[in-house]
């Protein structure tokens, strides 16, 4: 069933201090929960605010998702087509095209991980793909290739090992969506600088959709003396810009989290 939190406002003569942190505990909801937020405020992008309760929003704090991106009008905070553009509102419910939140267990054997942390006079780094670096590798295990775990087994990791490198620059793991323009044209997004969630790794680069890999790779690279580096990009997400689709930050609060333009 929904929950709500109560009207919030903030500054002087307000219960809650600018900055302040809310949060909202239901009893009950433990792992493998699925959740979306809606939230209500005012719908005015003149003034940068683009609340709009008919589409379901990602935690932008999610662990993992449930769930693939289906491009569709719908998943827009105006209505496509109005001559009132951006300024326009969409009632359409964007529930069935878009990912779902998942409670998660913070729960994981890390054992005696350490990151290596290799002086920076003798770091070598090494920038791969999960996906390029792991696919046509024929000492991979086939079902294990384009995946974390494909990248973190032994034939992979004495590669790494012989190049002499002591660190490796993942490109995006996070979770990302395809462009529209490139799904209109049967292709998809490889790079995946596309962001949707910033804490939540990659499920096509899963080999059962376990949150538990992505950690598995690291603590395995950790093992054989290799840092982990992310290449994580915060300048756009996969909503883009005031045309894009409403999916989490742009919902949630959009004069917070983007930078507007003036004028």
């Amino acid at each position: 069933m929904p929950h709500s939190l109560p009207p919030i406002a903030t500054g002087p003569g307000h219960p809650w201090p600018m900055g302040a942190s809310l949060h909202l505990h239901v009893e009950g909801l433990g792992a493998g929960t699925v959740y979306g937020y809606r939230a209500h405020g005012p719908y005015a992008p003149e003034r940068g605010h683009r609340f709009n309760p008919n589409k379901l929003l990602l935690d932008p704090y999610a662990r993992a998702v449930e769930g693939r991106f289906r491009w569709s009008d719908a998943v827009m905070g105006y209505k496509i087509g109005s001559p009132r553009g951006d300024l326009s509102f969409d009632t359409r419910d964007s529930a069935f095209a878009v990912p779902k939140a998942v409670v998660t267990t913070p729960i994981f054997d890390w054992g005696d991980d350490r990151a290596p942390r290799h002086a920076a006079t003798d770091t070598v780094i090494y920038e791969a793909h999960v996906k390029s670096l792991t696919a046509l590798h024929p000492g991979v295990v086939p079902g294990l290739r384009g995946t974390y775990l494909g990248l973190a087994s032994d034939p992979v990791i004495e590669h790494l090992l012989k190049l002499g490198i002591t660190t490796i620059e993942l490109l995006p793991v996070q979770s990302f969506i395809d462009d529209r323009f490139l799904v209109a044209r049967g292709l998809t997004n490889h790079w995946g600088y596309n962001t949707l969630g910033f804490f939540t790794p990659e499920a096509r680069y899963m080999s059962r959709a376990a949150l538990a890999e992505f950690q598995m790779m690291v603590r395995r690279l950790h093992q054989a003396g290799i840092e982990v580096i992310l290449d994580v990009v915060y300048n756009h997400t996969a909503e883009g810009d005031e045309w894009g689709p409403t999916l989490s930050f742009r919902g949630l609060d959009n004069a917070s989290y983007y930078k507007l333009a003036q004028g």
